[in-house]
């Protein structure tokens, strides 16, 4: 039997019968103000994106990568922008109350191969390991 996921204590169910004002008293503190200080115009557009995609299959492309993930938000698939492009996320339960931009990396991990151009006759020999 699978567990069943809660949220400081709340169903998704009940997370999302919920109020913003009563959701908002169940997050941390700097997810707490930020949302207590009103979301921003882009931040209103990707809401309004969500509700009006809800259910469909459709990838709702942002830069708001400080928007707050809210109950309604679960089960959409958000492409959150990196700095190059857009890294493409389904949100699921236990990402409520993060922010987007944690899902969406904005650095790569380093991959060293052959040495470049400039490089002298001696240090293409060096091992990387």
């Amino acid at each position: 039997m699978a567990k069943k996921f809660t949220f400081r204590g709340k169903s998704i169910e009940e997370l999302q019968a919920m109020n913003m004002e009563d959701f908002t008293r169940l997050l941390a503190t700097r997810q707490r103000r930020s949302l207590e200080r009103g979301l921003s115009k882009t931040q209103k557009k990707l809401l309004e994106g969500v509700r009006r995609y809800k259910g469909k299959d459709k990838l709702i492309r942002t830069h708001a990568r400080d928007m707050v993930i809210l109950p309604e938000m679960v089960g959409s698939k958000i492409g959150i922008h990196n700095g190059k492009e857009y890294a493409s996320i389904i949100i699921d339960e236990a990402m409520i109350g993060h922010c987007l931009g944690e899902f969406a990396l904005t650095r790569k991990k380093v991959q060293h191969s052959s040495p470049g151009l400039g490089a002298t006759r001696s240090s293409k020999f060096v091992p990387l390991k």
